[in-house]
């Protein structure tokens, strides 16, 4: 947890929602200014900030609708902090809480200087990474869908399910000709559309997003793609949610924004299962997991490594321990702008 150095005059607390706003201003000593609740636009948000820029800071929680308020203040270069939910304890915990105490104890945190701080995506990428997270969205409905046809057919007593039938309209029939109801038919051909309009958008939202990685960073793009089995849908994912390597000051940071080592939770000597496991990026967690299988199919050299990992660790906790050494060699590999050198990954 980073917590933000703040140092100005004034200081802003804003709790957001979809349609009004509430801000509070304080200046250093804790004294209110402002406490008043608008509507959640940034030309309203800016009539309040005027009168105490320049010397102001704003701040407000991470949530589902903090992309336009962080936008507006960058444009008009007025220092912007954004709050990581999980961390912000001092909110969620307390006895009492509504929008007004909440503006007023963000403002608090931020003067104290015990504001966690998430990272504040930059608008020029983050369009780009928000359709790549659809489309592991796209993905994973389409894997659901053809885990429901495949269980619906188990439940009409077919055991052999063409897969490959659904894919295709032409032969669908032979799927919906095993159903013995119009009912269960029309199910089966609902799925089977689905899928199908799946399939035709996923390669254009792929083409579109590597076009736009070429014009982002194609130097990192390409030092990713020098792993083999690294294909395009990992590197994207990782140069996209990495965003850029200088965000993180050392490797060990890196790992554990990727999710890709365990945590400590130690109190009087005793140790426990950490309750926060999961804080962290879910899709470079995902797509380390499938670098380690996509690498040794690639690598003979990886797949006798994990083999002597296997005399000390169990199954899963190998595939772990290559999974962080991938997060720790990428991290190297775009800090020093170097392709993947196999024996130095070996040797670390």
């Amino acid at each position: 947890m980073r917590l933000a150095a703040v140092n100005t005059k004034y200081y802003c607390g804003i709790d957001l929602h979809a349609k009004t706003t509430y801000v509070c201003i304080m200046n250093k000593p804790g004294k209110v200014l402002v406490h008043e609740e608008i509507e959640s636009k940034f030309s309203e948000v800016l009539r309040v900030l005027k009168p105490y820029l320049p010397s102001l800071s704003v701040a407000c929680e991470c949530t589902f609708n903090w992309y336009w308020l962080a936008d507006g203040c960058h444009r008009k270069n007025i220092d912007f902090y954004l709050g990581h939910a999980l961390y912000m304890k001092s909110i969620h915990g307390t006895k009492k809480k509504n929008d007004k105490l909440d503006s007023k104890k963000i403002a608090h945190l931020l003067r104290s200087n015990l504001f966690p701080v998430a990272y504040a995506y930059p608008e020029k990428m983050r369009t780009t990474r928000d359709l790549l997270r659809r489309r592991h969205k796209l993905v994973a409905l389409r894997s659901g869908l053809f885990r429901h046809l495949r269980i619906f057919a188990y439940a009409h007593g077919i055991e052999d399910f063409p897969e490959r039938v659904v894919a295709q309209k032409k032969r669908r029939h032979e799927l919906t000709a095993l159903m013995k109801s119009r009912d269960a038919a029309l199910t089966v051909e609902i799925d089977a559309d689905l899928i199908e309009y799946i399939d035709k958008q996923l390669p254009k939202l792929e083409y579109h997003i590597l076009k736009q990685a070429k014009h982002h960073d194609y130097h990192s793009l390409v030092l990713l793609q020098s792993i083999k089995g690294l294909g395009d849908i990992l590197a994207l994912t990782i140069l996209y949610e990495m965003h850029s390597v200088d965000r993180f000051k050392t490797a060990q940071r890196f790992s554990s924004y990727a999710r890709v080592v365990k945590l400590d939770w130690e109190s009087a000597h005793k140790k426990g299962v950490s309750r926060n496991q999961k804080i962290g990026n879910p899709y470079l967690r995902w797509a380390f997991g499938e670098l380690v299988v996509t690498a040794m199919r690639c690598y003979p050299e990886i797949v006798d490594y994990r083999e002597k990992l296997l005399k000390r660790f169990s199954p899963s906790k190998s595939m772990t321990v290559l999974s962080h050494k991938f997060a720790v060699a990428v991290y190297y590999m775009l800090k020093n702008k170097e392709v993947f050198d196999l024996n130095k990954f070996l040797g670390a």
